[in-house]
């Protein structure tokens, strides 16, 4: 008979739930203002024109647009929003 059987649940109970990080809008696909672009943990991609970024360093765009990623002279990636043509 064991000895410790309530135990093994609480040992084995360390793993957690994924964190659905990553880019969600691509390079060249449209955005509305207010939609996630980026989520991360740090600032491995930086907000540029039109683009705001939360305190969890989630970038969203600020206007309407088309997403483009760019690397300036400092070597950062850059999100900006180039904003749609008025008609």
């Amino acid at each position: 008979m064991a000895h410790k059987k309530g135990e093994g649940k609480v040992k084995n109970n360390r793993e957690s739930h994924s964190k659905r990080l990553g880019v969600k809008i691509y390079g060249g696909q449209k955005a509305i203002a207010g939609n996630i672009i980026v989520r991360q943990r740090g600032t491995k991609h930086n907000a540029g024109d039109g683009v705001g970024m939360g305190k969890d360093h989630t970038l969203f765009a600020l206007i309407d647009g088309t997403v483009m990623f760019k690397k300036k002279t400092d070597n950062k990636s850059y999100v900006f929003i180039q904003p749609a043509a008025e008609a």
